[in-house]
């Protein structure tokens, strides 16, 4: 079927007390991987492409395989690209037809993501594609590649520095109509160095004030406990991309240690990792409640 607008699955779901699973899939066997698990459990989904991925001529090639994915699926799929700061890029990725669109000014002053919000906004719904903003910042909790892909170099972000302050949201959302916003509430992208602990009661809050879906990053490694308390909260979408990874590449570097030679066919050698990532998103479906919601 044809791409589906995110704002109109997030509004869904938002109305059916259940989330949107958002993966990040860096190539076409990621993406068909999440998009044939996601037919099989009958849940609408969501494929996000960051801009490592994407940059350098790439972003024609992922979209169109991404696309053709998606007209060949029978549920509802959403493109989005996650995590983007240039806004060049943005609308680049907006007239290659993705179907919605992430600006993240949550390092930026407040003003000035706002007015840099505003500004893709204003670009996307003229083609009719929905906006993701973030206020607040979710930070990295490793060192290594932060989630727009550039180096860091310092330590783990703290989460609790960053929290989405609840006096700002209304005023943030009004003033740039996002169709959706990213909340900091206690989560971290990439490995936690220590178990994360959600600020339950800022989020009911953030709900309260909230007019459109809230959307929660570092989905990856918070319990599920946790997770599924976020959702009767109030969160619409959550983000996966980590916990992908570790399951592909850590069947990859099992299925390599044990081979007899090097010289093995992708096809061969990915069937046991892409069902292992396969699993993950399996469970983040069922986890966040949108199995047979398609």
């Amino acid at each position: 079927m044809p791409l589906v607008n995110m704002k109109k699955m997030l509004a869904d779901a938002r109305r059916g007390k259940y989330a949107i699973g958002a993966f990040d899939v860096s190539n076409f066997d990621m993406a068909a991987a999440v998009t044939e698990t996601a037919r099989e459990e009958r849940s609408p989904v969501i494929l996000m492409g960051l801009t490592p991925d994407l940059a350098d001529g790439k972003l024609p090639y992922w979209l169109d395989s991404v696309k053709a994915l998606a007209a060949a699926a029978d549920v509802p799929v959403a493109v989005h690209l996650d995590h983007a700061t240039d806004l060049d890029f943005i609308k680049e990725c907006v007239d290659g037809g993705f179907s919605s669109v992430m600006f993240d000014g949550s390092l930026l002053p407040l003003e000035e993501n706002i007015r840099k919000t505003r500004e893709v906004v204003a670009y996307a719904h003229r083609f009719d594609v929905t906006v993701e903003a973030e206020l607040g910042h979710v930070g990295d909790g490793i060192v290594g590649s932060s989630e727009i892909g550039a180096e860091k170099k310092t330590g783990f972000d703290n989460p609790d520095d960053f929290l989405t302050q609840p006096d700002e949201l209304a005023d943030f959302i009004a003033r740039t109509e996002a169709d959706c916003i990213a909340v900091a509430v206690g989560t971290a992208h990439g490995l936690y160095v220590r178990e994360p602990k959600l600020h339950f009661d800022r989020l009911a809050a953030l709900n309260d004030i909230s007019p459109v879906p809230m959307v929660m990053h570092g989905g990856s490694g918070t319990p599920d406990d946790q997770i599924r308390k976020a959702v009767a909260l109030g969160i619409c979408k959550l983000n996966i991309f980590s916990e992908m990874l570790t399951a592909f590449n850590g069947a990859l570097k099992e299925e390599l240690a044990h081979a007899e030679h090097l010289a093995i066919w992708p096809h061969q050698l990915y069937q046991k990792p892409l069902a292992a990532l396969r699993e993950v998103v399996r469970r983040k479906i069922t986890l966040v409640g949108s199995a047979g919601k398609a």
